[in-house]
């Protein structure tokens, strides 16, 4: 995974950091809590600026949960549930999630909306039940902006802060992340697994 962030940053720039972290809001198994450190050892080594290394995750980021915010807004619940009960098992989302999102986000109101981007499992999920609750454009933009910013922020500082002990993490690196790639990999077949045992039972 080292080698791969490596290689994009190489390839694309900061860019291609910005279409790995929409990604991981479109699509949840692919980790922002592994993309953005790995983004800022990189630009800690001279590979990227590290300013753009931000800018572009956080853009990255925003237009993810944009277009998560855009299908709750359009679909509203009942089609919602729908989609997800026939789709959601490649997102490894189920219906209780998307109804957990819901239920939170209405105990929490705006807040949620700033603070689920920096919760693991909710981050996704969080921009759905403000669009159902068709929560206004701006006001969305403006807490998911904030809290993205400071959530990459945090990962790309940690990052960075790993250039001071280069030598000894670097032969580290690239096996660990590989072995939590493969793990994430393994618990995404599992939970579709899963999910496909429970609705042939069903």
């Amino acid at each position: 995974m080292f080698d791969f962030i490596t290689n994009l940053i190489d390839t694309m720039g900061a860019f291609g950091v910005g279409i790995v972290m929409f990604l991981e809001n479109v699509f949840p198994p692919i980790p922002s809590e592994l993309v953005m450190p790995l983004a800022g050892f990189n630009a800690a080594q001279g590979g990227v600026s590290l300013l753009a290394v931000f800018v572009w995750g956080t853009i990255g980021t925003v237009l993810g949960a944009w277009l998560w915010y855009e299908v709750g807004r359009r679909l509203g619940r009942p089609r919602l549930q729908r989609f997800i009960g026939k789709y959601g098992i490649w997102l490894t989302l189920s219906q209780d999630d998307v109804q957990n999102a819901i239920e939170w986000f209405d105990r929490h109101d705006k807040g949620a909306t700033f603070f689920g981007r920096m919760i693991p499992g909710v981050r996704t999920m969080i921009s759905v039940p403000a669009g159902l609750a068709e929560m206004s454009l701006p006001r969305f933009m403006l807490y998911t902006t904030a809290g993205s910013a400071l959530w990459n922020l945090a990962l790309i500082a940690a990052g960075y802060l790993l250039q001071s002990q280069y030598d000894r993490v670097v032969d580290y690196l690239n096996p660990v992340t590989n072995l939590i790639l493969a793990a994430i990999a393994v618990t995404y077949l599992y939970r579709v697994a899963r999910q496909l045992m429970q609705r042939r039972k069903a």
